[in-house]
């Protein structure tokens, strides 16, 4: 088994981190956050991720996890650092490549024997050259030192998952030396790899999240279409999955991608793109359909009502996917400023997001209250979106809504229910790519995608 440090305690060094102690290694898992490491050694997960604070507890009792603010110490003797740190996007769309850097100088300024050096942060393509570049400008000791690649594709809410049960591990090196040493370290996972060059790996991370973008917002385009000629997407959605060279996943419509990857790793291939002088006409239009669709239910909502001055607006689901606390990108981001701005009184419920959210829009500055459950969201309500298909949110029975909500008006940004059941239960609703329920009646809707346009039900 080898020493590993960590570079990074965010979700891609902290799971990188856990896992690896699970299958053995020694690892010190680093961070200048006093505070975030305080609460990693009383066992406390600064992220909400299913299973990881259990491992992580596991694994820090039985000695082979530690946690540090001193890189000095963690990094000097180590047989491997792998670089987990954040690169948060620009505002032209670039990664911001900073707190690698800072990594790199840290690591080379420390390490006192041969060392391994592994770039886990999704970067543009080329990256990795320049951090062995610069880790050698820096270097104080005479030892050996060269840079891998080893992009992650965890999803949040199934991180750990992803992670130890991964469907193949991509690891990019330009040398036999480095191919070997990661080679071994993930042995004790006994799970594919494949083993190519370092800029092959960097592009393989961002043509693999690109693709999935562009298949969610091709199903999106569909979608919004469907809904115009009077065809159902989940219909469509099946029919197309007994295809094996489509597959069944991510087929589903609905209010956009978030996240902290496919947004930011799309507009970085953008960006990449237009420096090398070439469009990447594919990816731009899913940026676009996106942006979109994001706001497609607070259009439609437009559409129908007159305003939302005064009007109990329910918010079901505040994180961009169920399974984390994560915000970034989410939908819910999007529509609740806009909700406000028109006067709405918003009354949001999240199973573990709503802390997040409160820092974004506290109660003490908007017209907004966080509850404990749907139902007390629901309650009196006037108007209810759904922006996450958490559990709790799919519990709640057609019916409730009609019981509990003054006027049951909902706007289901995850196809959540059946169209004939919130027939039955007299919910007027509207969702993605399917038929819209009016008066008890399920009807083709006219183009409420043109924000001109206005739609009235009798």
């Amino acid at each position: 088994m080898h020493k590993i440090s960590v570079a990074g305690t965010g979700y891609v060094g902290l799971v990188a981190g856990v896992c690896f102690a699970e299958v053995g290694h020694h690892v010190t898992c680093v961070d200048i956050d006093e505070q975030k490491i305080n609460m990693l050694k009383q066992g406390i997960s600064p992220i909400y991720e299913t299973g990881l604070e259990e491992l992580m507890q596991k694994n820090y009792v039985a000695g082979r996890l530690d946690f540090t603010t001193d890189y000095i110490h963690a990094y000097k003797d180590a047989d491997a650092v792998f670089i987990g740190v954040g690169t948060p996007e620009q505002p032209d769309g670039s990664a911001n490549l900073s707190y690698i850097a800072t990594a790199a100088r840290q690591i080379a300024e420390t390490i006192e024997k041969d060392c391994l050096v592994v770039v886990k942060s999704t970067v543009p393509v080329g990256t990795n050259d320049k951090v062995e570049q610069f880790i050698k400008d820096f270097l104080v000791n005479n030892v050996k030192v060269e840079v891998a690649s080893n992009p992650e594709f965890l999803a949040q809410g199934t991180a750990v998952r992803d992670t130890l049960e991964a469907a193949r591990i991509i690891i990019g090196t330009d040398s036999k030396w480095a191919e070997e040493m990661l080679m071994k370290i993930y042995e004790p996972f006994n799970l594919p790899i494949v083993s190519v060059s370092r800029r092959s790996a960097e592009m393989i991370k961002y043509a693999a999240n690109d693709f999935l973008a562009l298949k969610i917002s091709y199903m999106n385009d569909i979608a919004n279409l469907c809904e115009l000629v009077g065809a159902d997407i989940q219909d469509v959605a099946r029919g197309m999955s007994f295809d094996e060279r489509i597959g069944s996943k991510f087929l589903n419509a609905g209010i956009g991608y978030g996240g902290s990857c496919f947004p930011k790793d799309t507009k970085a291939l953008d960006y990449l793109a237009r420096q090398n002088g070439y469009e990447i006409r594919t990816v731009k239009a899913a940026i676009t359909v996106n942006n979109d669709q994001k706001t497609v239910l607070y259009r439609k909502a437009s559409n129908r009502l007159i305003t939302f001055d005064g009007l109990k607006v329910a918010v079901l689901g505040l994180t961009f996917k169920p399974g984390t606390d994560d915000l970034r990108e989410a939908p819910s981001l999007e529509n609740v400023p806009l909700l406000l701005d028109r006067g709405a009184m918003i009354y949001a419920y999240d199973p573990v997001g709503s802390d997040n959210f409160r820092q974004k829009y506290p109660e003490s500055e908007y017209k907004i209250t966080y509850v404990k459950s749907p139902e007390e969201a629901l309650s009196g309500a006037n108007v209810c979106f759904i922006f996450t298909e958490w559990d709790e949110i799919k519990a709640v029975k057609p019916e409730n809504y009609k019981n509990q909500m003054r006027t049951p008006l909902v706007y289901d940004g995850r196809n959540i229910y059946g169209i004939e059941d919130m027939k039955d239960a007299g919910v007027e609703y509207y969702s993605i790519g399917r038929q819209a329920v009016i008066e008890n009646k399920a009807v083709r809707l006219s183009n409420t995608h043109n924000t001109n346009h206005r739609l009235y039900s009798a």
